[in-house]
């Protein structure tokens, strides 16, 4: 990479070194009011996601009347999605809180599921570290899926510190890469 503000190189695309300073810096900031004011923040989040959905789901089910292939599932799509948006949109304190909630019940799904794979593998001659992490995981999943509430209420303050990791992350690398 040249030292004359070349492209920062994302797998399949290249951005310039201005848009991820800009993208860190953005993201740094979303991560400091997540930690800070993590309950109105989700709510803005929400109710962008909200309106995203519901012009997604507009513009997913004009697209569905001109394209024949999957025009079902497509329909379907477009429908979920703009349910989905006009939900969040007309209940916008509550939004936030289940749609954690149901974040927070597949990561527990998942935790299971990852955690009885790991045990499996490490009875299987997998070690005692990946039996370690199965049963951790194993516990992680069943606390979530028991209490979801302990994971909604947690989650944003775990999403802003990543952010916040993140945003540093892709400021330095917009810089080195100018």
């Amino acid at each position: 990479m040249e030292e004359t503000g070349a492209p920062v190189i994302y797998e399949d695309f290249q951005l310039p070194w201005w848009a991820v300073v800009l993208e860190g810096i953005a993201a740094l900031v979303i991560g400091v009011l997540l930690l800070t004011t993590p309950g109105i923040t989700m709510v803005v989040i929400v109710q962008f996601l909200g309106i995203l959905w519901l012009f997604g789901g507009v513009l997913a089910l004009i697209g569905a009347v001109s394209i024949r292939e999957n025009r079902g599932w497509n329909i379907l799509s477009a429908v979920l999605g703009i349910l989905a948006g006009i939900v969040i949109l007309l209940y916008p304190i509550y939004a936030p809180f289940v749609l954690l909630t149901f974040l927070i019940i597949v990561l527990g799904i998942w935790g299971i599921v990852y955690g009885i794979t790991r045990l499996v593998w490490a009875m299987q001659g997998g070690g005692v570290g990946t039996g370690v992490l199965g049963l951790l995981s194993l516990i992680f999943g069943v606390i979530l899926i028991i209490n979801p509430l302990i994971g909604a209420v947690t989650l944003p303050f775990i999403f802003g510190a990543f952010a916040i990791v993140g945003g540093i992350a892709a400021i330095v690398a917009g810089i080195r890469a100018k």
